[in-house]
């Protein structure tokens, strides 16, 4: 009996100091614009390069919308609830290439200690030092319990990511 050959996973790490996630959200119907900084994240792909699962951590107290106040408002339980669930989550093991060679990820995000699906489509590009993966997702807030009068802050929150991939060490 002969055992099945074994695929080569390779692993690469997000480039936390090159990696950018940002979002916007409408605030009294005006576009507010963000960002939240990766602390870890990996991608594991197989011999073909197609992606087999990633994972990625956001520090949520490092959310940046240039105004201090509304900053320290959104890290509060209300919004994101930073104290008791400091990092957000985003994992994913299916991946789906399309014709035009872009892949769309079907993960789970996890903010609040609420988890919600949040599907990532995006496409990957070889780029100096490493790959650069730009991708975007359009959140529902309230599929994470982030409450507020629509009025006031849009439903949908678009994310936009420019991932840097760098090969982990062997």
């Amino acid at each position: 009996m002969t055992a099945a050959p074994r695929t080569a996973i390779r692993a690469y790490r997000v480039s936390d100091s090159r990696t950018q996630v940002r979002f916007t959200v409408r605030n009294v119907g005006i576009p507010v614009r963000g960002s939240i900084p990766v602390s870890r994240g990996e991608v594991h792909v197989d011999a073909g390069g197609a992606p087999v699962r990633a994972r990625a951590e956001f520090e949520l107290a490092g959310l940046d919308t240039g105004i201090t106040r509304r900053d320290a408002d959104l890290r509060r339980a209300r919004f994101l609830s930073v104290d008791r669930q400091p990092v957000m989550v985003w994992s994913c093991e299916r991946f789906t290439r399309s014709a035009d060679g872009s892949w769309l990820a079907e993960g789970r995000l996890t903010v609040r200690g609420t988890a919600t699906p949040l599907a990532v489509a995006g496409v990957a590009e070889p780029g100096e030092g490493g790959t650069l993966v730009r991708a975007a997702a359009t959140l529902d807030r309230t599929a994470v319990g982030i409450r507020a009068p629509r009025l006031l802050v849009g439903r949908v929150v678009r994310i936009e990511i420019d991932a840097w991939l760098v090969p982990l060490a062997r």
